[in-house]
């Protein structure tokens, strides 16, 4: 009777072991934040979404966008002479103690706006770029209208001290977070941990104020990120993490406590990373329809869930679809080439993919534990066999 109970213990924990994860059944983060998002940057896939779309307080979070617009409308060089009004005795809240007078290259203003969140430093930004603060506002919200694609985005200031009418999304923030990453000075300043200052009054070392950035909390792959506080807006967050080319956006807006943004932040990422990849096919890659030929003008990102069975299919028109289970999880238009008037970077015969084989390999995965899994029961069972004939009972 024992040795029955022990067979059935081994095979029950083995079968704990190797049966293999449904993928459609993702139990869904729960979260204290107001309003969050996570992004996939790559392909652009929105993993989760709670209150995405809902107008919110962005506090210091503000600060990405003015720092990616000074960034690609500045010289990162150029002088700029601090006026009486960006001066730190003329900005409520964080500052990086700016003098009148005092001269600052833009890096450095930028640098001191993400890393310390220095609001005078955003203030001297919005004047060299546009004059005055109100004409910055209206530039800006031209800019992240226009280039970056956001849809119910009004900001009213560079720094993000607060107004009725300054306010955004989750969803617009991980469009700001996701086109800023782009840029490969901004990434290096966004995810600097500290730096040292030295001002007109002030020498000192800048450290960031992001938990997961400066590793006070310790979290595989965190590329970057800013933090934001003021009362009406609760404790904003937004940070970006990076493994095996799944590339991460989260947004937390409006939680009661520091803490809880960071827990929220936390169990998004893992969520992402323990349940989605993403997979490209190159730029050149040649599909064939009909005797027709298209090329993938980009690279093309998509994110799915692993052990997904995967399929390209490519329409008479020239659009791309990725199918799973009959579900469409990403369109993309391809070129048609003119014959004999392009130069092809990767040909693929059959419009199959590097991608579509890995997603093969991983679909059967699970089949080969549920082999594994069986192949030790059966050594199990025979071992157990012989044992009970030396002893002459036998319990089969």
């Amino acid at each position: 009777m024992k040795k029955t109970l022990l067979l059935i213990t081994i095979i029950l924990a083995i079968q704990t072991i190797v049966s293999p994860k449904v993928y459609g059944e993702l139990s869904s983060p729960t979260l204290h934040s107001e309003a969050a998002i996570l992004l996939e940057a790559n392909s652009g896939k929105i993993l989760f979404e709670k209150n995405a779309e809902k107008l919110m307080y962005p506090a210091s979070v503000t600060k990405i966008a003015t720092a990616i617009y000074a960034i690609e409308n500045g010289d990162l060089e150029d002088i700029i002479t601090v006026s009486s009004n960006a001066s730190a005795t003329n900005v409520e809240g964080t500052t990086v103690f700016l003098e009148e007078g005092e001269q600052v290259t833009l890096k450095k203003l930028i640098q001191g706006l993400l890393i310390n969140s220095g609001n005078d430093a955003g203030i001297a930004i919005a004047e060299y770029l546009s004059g005055n603060v109100e004409q910055f506002s209206d530039d800006l919200n031209t800019y992240l209208t226009k280039v970056v694609g956001t849809e119910q985005t009004n900001f009213e200031n560079p720094h993000g001290l607060f107004d009725e009418n300054h306010v955004t999304t989750a969803k617009d923030l991980a469009k700001i977070t996701k086109h800023a990453m782009k840029n490969e000075r901004f990434r290096k300043i966004f995810g600097t941990k500290e730096m040292e200052w030295v001002g007109e009054t002030w020498d000192t070392t800048l450290r960031t104020h992001h938990k997961l950035v400066k590793d006070e909390i310790p979290y595989e792959g965190i590329t970057g990120g800013k933090n934001g506080f003021v009362s009406r807006a609760g404790y904003t967050l937004v940070t970006t993490a990076e493994r095996d080319g799944l590339n991460l956006v989260v947004v937390t807006l409006k939680g009661s406590l520091d803490d809880e943004v960071y827990d929220d932040t936390i169990e998004l990422l893992d969520y992402g990373f323990e349940n989605f990849m993403t997979t490209s096919i190159e730029k050149g890659s040649i599909f064939t329809v009909d005797e027709e030929e298209y090329i993938a003008p980009e690279k093309l990102s998509y994110t799915y869930k692993p052990g997904a069975k995967l399929q390209e299919m490519v329409e008479q028109d020239g659009t791309l679809e990725i199918v799973s289970q009959n579900e469409t999880i990403a369109t993309f238009k391809l070129d048609k080439i003119n014959k004999g008037n392009v130069q092809v970077e990767n040909k693929i015969a059959s419009g199959k993919t590097e991608g579509t084989i890995s997603a093969k390999i991983f679909s059967i995965l699970p089949y080969l534990s549920i082999v594994f899994g069986i192949g030790i029961v059966g050594i199990v069972i025979v071992w157990i066999r012989k044992k009970s004939m030396r002893s002459n009972r036998y319990f089969f």
